[in-house]
């Protein structure tokens, strides 16, 4: 499983970190829509890569985005946050319109980065990232 996220942005960095803590298996690798490889992966599944997407997942060669990928991370953390997987049950115009407010908001409440963040060595294995 693939999460792309928006490298930039401080609350999709604290959300990945948040993530990684709770992915014990391991199962997620992480890269950000800004580099080579987010762009390619957009392009791939045909979403715009100009278009800032605050995050999108890949698994199994099947690309969500918005809610529904933040529900297919949720299923895949251990208990009790894949609870909250439970969710889908809620319709996605729904779950879309309340992620959609997050994500325009997102700069203004959590604010932005110069440049995407650098893992530590701790982390570099996790991430597909140009020049890692």
């Amino acid at each position: 499983m693939i999460v792309l996220f928006d490298g930039i942005c401080n609350l999709c960095n604290a959300s990945v970190q948040f993530i990684v803590k709770r992915d014990s298996a391991g199962k997620m690798k992480f890269a950000s829509l800004q580099s080579s490889f987010g762009k390619s992966q957009l392009s791939k599944y045909n979403f715009d890569p100009d278009a800032l997407h605050s995050i999108v997942v890949i698994d199994d060669g099947i690309a969500y985005q918005k809610s529904d990928a933040a529900m297919k991370i949720a299923s895949n953390l251990r208990r009790p946050w894949s609870l909250l997987a439970a969710l889908k049950v809620i319709p996605r115009f729904i779950r879309d319109g309340v992620y959609n407010l997050v994500s325009r908001s997102r700069y203004s409440l959590y604010g932005k980065r110069d440049s995407c963040m650098i893992p530590d060595e701790g982390l570099r294995a996790r991430f597909i990232e140009d020049g890692f």
